[in-house]
């Protein structure tokens, strides 16, 4: 696997997970003080930033990321939910989630230090299941590629109305964004499991496999769930498929109950032959 002509980054999708059922403390991390985002980067070489789906991060914070970090490791951004998810951002802050030139230079500016650095790798937006292939949802995702235009962006758009529809991947070409491959339970609504390359990076999210709980389950019971060596050479299989379409891979395993995902991502590293 040594021979892939893509560059390939592999992490999870977040690295801090202090609290609850589901903590990595003592199970990815040691127990202990430490730097979790040093200790993490020494087995891989990125990581989804989730934490900016709340809010747009302090920039601060972000410079300190790209100091601690490798030189060679580059970060995913997660889009704040005001973008892609107006109705969790409402009933957050009880706020209309409506979007002006002003929110998106606030988040442009928060993650300038990765820009500054050179570790940005690439923005991701996120939609929800319910966001489906409406006239309205052409507009909003129009719109988004417009106001990050000129950064490298990938959009997770997980309703079958947008892979049945040929036009989809057209509008994401000529835009140069990425469509996020995802990995999660399946049902009747789901976005299709094999999707385009429609740039010249490859997106892909393992997110389980735990359906009995998937709509049912919290923000850490939903991810319980373990891939096993044959599933991940499945998803292996995906990866290596799609490894002379794009010049830049990323997946992040987003299981990230009690450590499954950094224990997930180094299998997959391991199948893949690939050394951090």
């Amino acid at each position: 696997m040594s021979d892939l002509t893509a560059k390939i980054y592999i992490g999870t999708s977040g690295w801090s997970y202090p609290k609850g059922e589901g903590t990595w403390n003592g199970h990815f991390y040691p127990k202990g003080k430490m730097n979790e985002l040093e200790y993490y980067s020494q087995f891989f070489n990125t990581v989804e930033v989730n934490s900016s789906f709340y809010r747009p991060p302090n920039p601060a914070y972000v410079y300190n990321w790209a100091k601690r970090a490798p030189s060679n490791f580059l970060f995913a951004v997660k889009l704040w939910q005001k973008f892609t998810h107006p109705k969790m951002f409402m009933d957050a802050t009880g706020q209309e989630a409506i979007i002006s030139q002003d929110d998106v230079d606030v988040f442009k500016q928060s993650i300038s230090p990765l820009m500054e650095y050179g570790k940005l790798g690439v923005l991701l937006a996120q939609f929800p299941p319910s966001f489906t292939n409406s006239d309205e949802g052409k507009q909003i995702l129009s719109g988004l590629m417009k106001a990050f235009d000129g950064y490298s962006l990938s959009v997770e758009l997980r309703h079958r109305s947008w892979s049945d529809d040929k036009e989809t991947a057209s509008l994401l070409k000529e835009n140069n964004v990425s469509w996020v491959q995802i990995d999660e339970p399946k049902f009747k609504t789901s976005v299709a499991e094999e999707l385009p390359i429609t740039s010249n990076i490859a997106y892909f999210r393992f997110h389980g496999r735990n359906k009995e709980n998937w709509w049912t389950g919290n923000a850490e019971t939903r991810y319980k769930y373990l891939y096993n060596q044959e599933e991940i050479e499945e998803l292996a299989g995906r990866i290596e498929a799609n490894a002379g379409k794009s010049e830049l891979m990323f997946a992040y395993f987003n299981n990230h109950w009690q450590g499954y995902a950094p224990r997930n991502a180094i299998d997959m590293m391991k199948s893949l032959r690939l050394s951090k």
